[in-house]
């Protein structure tokens, strides 16, 4: 049997099994790109933390123990690979007593091992995150700040209203690029038993025996998903410019 019959022969059995597989992708993907952004942005500020002279003791030890935290988790997290990371949850809370199994049992796909696989996800992007949110901290003019202080708002309020708003908005092409490293590297939660689309393709190359075919399916739909994300911020960084993404010249449609 030649390579097109058995990629025909894939579609047409296993295509329950690769859609799921893709939804489980997506997921992962996404919370753990959203949530990781969202964690992040408190990284970030955890390592930007400077303790003041006039500040009580008690207060200069907590900001140093949130800074030694937040310098400590991203040096761990971005030296070690995410499998490793998952192979240490997974056994980790087996140790503790905690089976995944034993969490959503009964559902296919989103289940207890997709809980913890965008719970490892999650923390991995964390990391990440952290330094794209601290790096466009750091690229806001520091005259932005002493604008808004100026008009009289907080610190607090020219933090989260006028330099955090800044540094996402030029953060947007490293953080769209976090999300597209996460739809592949979620590939590696199978160890763990995350039913994603390189779990629902191994699973399939099983069965059948047709291990080049069924990879080469999850290669092209990985490329499809990577190919409509690079698309989908490009609308993004359009729309936040201002501009439009087609313009219109005597009567005719062109790409911008």
């Amino acid at each position: 049997m030649n390579l097109g019959q058995d990629i025909a022969r894939l579609l047409g059995s296993y295509w329950q099994q690769f859609l799921l597989g893709l939804a489980g992708t997506l997921v992962l993907s996404v919370v753990g790109t959203g949530v990781g952004l969202l964690l992040g942005v408190f990284l970030a500020l955890g390592k930007k933390i400077r303790p003041r002279s006039d500040d009580l003791w008690i207060i200069k030890a907590l900001k140093y123990i949130l800074k030694g935290f937040s310098v400590a988790y991203s040096a761990v997290i971005r030296g070690t690979p995410m499998m490793v990371q998952a192979l240490l949850f997974k056994y980790g809370c087996m140790a503790l007593g905690l089976n995944w199994n034993n969490v959503l049992p009964g559902i296919d796909v989103f289940n207890g091992w997709m809980v913890a696989g965008l719970i490892v996800i999650t923390l991995n992007t964390t990391a990440y995150m952290g330094e794209v949110v601290l790096s466009g901290l750091n690229g806001v003019d520091k005259g932005q700040t002493e604008g808004a202080r100026s008009l009289g708002l907080s610190s607090s309020q020219t933090l989260w209203s006028v330099v955090l708003p800044q540094a996402l908005r030029n953060a947007i092409p490293t953080i769209g690029n976090e999300w597209i490293v996460n739809i592949k590297d979620s590939s590696v939660l199978n160890v763990i038993g995350v039913a994603e689309l390189y779990f629902a393709a191994y699973n399939a190359a099983n069965d059948s025996y047709a291990f080049m075919a069924s990879y080469l399916i999850i290669a092209v739909i990985y490329l499809l998903l990577t190919l409509l994300s690079n698309l989908v911020l490009k609308l993004i960084g359009v729309k936040l410019e201002g501009k439009h993404l087609f313009r219109f010249h005597h009567g005719r449609r062109s790409f911008a």
